[in-house]
């Protein structure tokens, strides 16, 4: 019969051995260890146990999944000519990868793979730290931690932390999301009679402990409420409360159309902290967009329409659909590619309409020279466009001068204005073929124009006399000297 016998040798010393593992270890052929560096395996040596163990194949493998792969195979090929007796540490079915990979393949190669027991780790570890998991625990794998994956207000365990490399890179993961000096536990051999206890700040756990193993790292739960600040879970707590009965009176009586503005301001104030290349203005600046988007999510969760977690499940489907090259079988090598791809995405979603307006008036609400910088592109899409920039540039002269045609009319019907409008239209045009976007390039404007007219200011106020006693050549000198200086 092809099978597989799953034994797990305990998180302790022999004592500690169900008495049917230990038969099956003492009395069977063909006794396999995944490693025999376990308390159990030196008692069990000087009583003359004999077994293979896959420590070298650890030596030679550059990753843990390759380990795992090569045990699994060898197990597999053995147990087709004669049962095979497979031990590991604790138990099979807690943080035993390659067990997962038997118990896969040997139901597809017809191969019997059958768990006979062994005390977990886990047991021990929770009595050696006195801490009941009920309150909220998380298991998780040293050898392929996730920042995102971790709980800081439950119990962390953190298993497989075999060697130095493997803590600092537990290390270096925890401190993303907390202190260097946060108190954390080591545990090595929990339950054994040389089991070890040790606590100690989070960045000596690299080289205040010999590990191996049967080491885990034990992280408390937080309980300060500050140190959840970087936490999404606790922002939306936060944006909760404000919307709450006990919350803000002006949070309360926001609507989706009253922070309309807002939305809309803390968007420039991004812009603007771009341009400043000012990181911690950018972070606030960010901070306050994403906040617009938290209070509608909210309102839309208090009138039960629609929560966060709505808003991220649509756009988290949009990203993966319209990036196949990345997330499926497609195929695109340059950002341009990357963007034809997502129109032709965006188009067949929308379905195929031969009817449909080439350019769409979905950005209605833009800002004008915005409006007119993606009406421009849409009708570019079908060929509607300049073969080169010159060609728009000889657009914007030719509606100057009938701008000034129509000033020297003084018209008084509208035209002019009309007029100035084709002027901006053509200049837009001109941005476009240089690819920056004019709403920018104005806004951008506007901010060296604050700039220096605050030096001007600056210079009158300090002058002790009102604007009124400078000539406009005077002024002029003080913008001068703000642009002299880089304002």
């Amino acid at each position: 019969m092809k099978k597989i016998t799953i034994l797990g040798l305990g998180g302790g010393d022999l004592a500690q051995l169900p008495l049917g593992v230990y038969r099956l270890l003492r009395e069977s052929q063909n006794v396999y260890l995944r490693t025999k560096e376990h308390p159990v395996v030196k008692e069990l040596e000087e009583e003359g146990f004999t077994y293979q163990s896959f420590d070298e194949v650890y030596e030679r493998n550059p990753s843990f999944e390759e380990v795992y792969e090569e045990i699994c195979a060898i197990l597999l090929e053995k147990a087709k000519t004669a049962p095979v007796i497979y031990g590991v540490p604790g138990h099979p079915l807690v943080a035993e990868r390659t067990v997962q990979l038997l118990l896969e393949r040997g139901r597809v190669l017809g191969i019997d793979v059958e768990i006979a027991g062994g005390q977990s780790f886990l047991d021990p570890l929770f009595t050696a730290l006195k801490i009941d998991p009920i309150e909220g625990f998380q298991l998780l794998d040293a050898t392929s931690l996730k920042r995102e994956e971790i709980n800081i207000t439950n119990h962390v365990i953190i298993a497989q932390v075999y060697d130095p490399f493997i803590a600092s890179e537990v290390k270096l993961t925890l401190m993303e999301k907390l202190p260097d000096d946060y108190e954390i536990v080591v545990v090595k051999g929990a339950g054994s009679s040389g089991g070890e206890v040790k606590k100690l700040p989070l960045y000596e756990l690299d080289r205040a402990v010999e590990t191996d193993n049967l080491t885990s790292v034990y992280v408390p739960p937080v309980k300060d409420e500050k140190l959840r600040y970087r936490e999404f879970s606790k922002l939306r707590e936060i944006i909760a409360a404000l919307r709450g009965p006990d919350g803000c009176p002006w949070d309360k009586k926001q609507t989706h159309a009253s922070l309309k503005k807002y939305l809309l301001e803390e968007a420039y104030e991004v812009i603007e902290a771009i341009n400043e290349e000012d990181i911690d203005h950018l972070i606030e600046e960010l901070g306050d967009v994403l906040l617009q988007v938290m209070l509608h999510a909210q309102i839309g969760e208090d009138d039960g329409y629609f929560s966060i977690d709505d808003v991220i499940k649509v756009i988290s489907e949009k990203m993966i659909r319209r990036h196949p090259h990345v997330f499926g079988n497609g195929d695109a090598k340059t950002a341009d590619e990357v963007v034809q791809k997502w129109e032709e995405i965006k188009k067949a979603e929308k379905g195929d309409d031969a009817a449909a307006p080439v350019i769409s008036d979905e950005g209605k609400h833009l800002p004008n020279l915005m409006r007119a910088y993606s009406i421009q592109k849409q009708a570019a899409k079908v060929g509607f466009d300049w073969g080169d920039v010159r060609g728009a540039w000889d657009k914007v002269k030719e509606e100057l001068k009938e701008f000034e045609e129509e000033m020297e009319r003084n018209g008084a019907d509208g035209s002019l204005e009309k007029e100035f409008g084709d002027v901006l239209f053509a200049l837009v045009n001109v941005a476009r073929f240089y690819k920056f976007n004019p709403e920018e390039a104005l806004f951008r404007t506007n901010q060296k124009f604050l700039r220096r007219f605050s030096h001007v200011e600056k210079k009158v106020q300090e002058s002790g006399k009102p604007f009124a006693d400078f000539t406009l050549d005077e002024l002029d000198a003080f913008w001068n000297e703000a642009k002299k200086n880089g304002l």
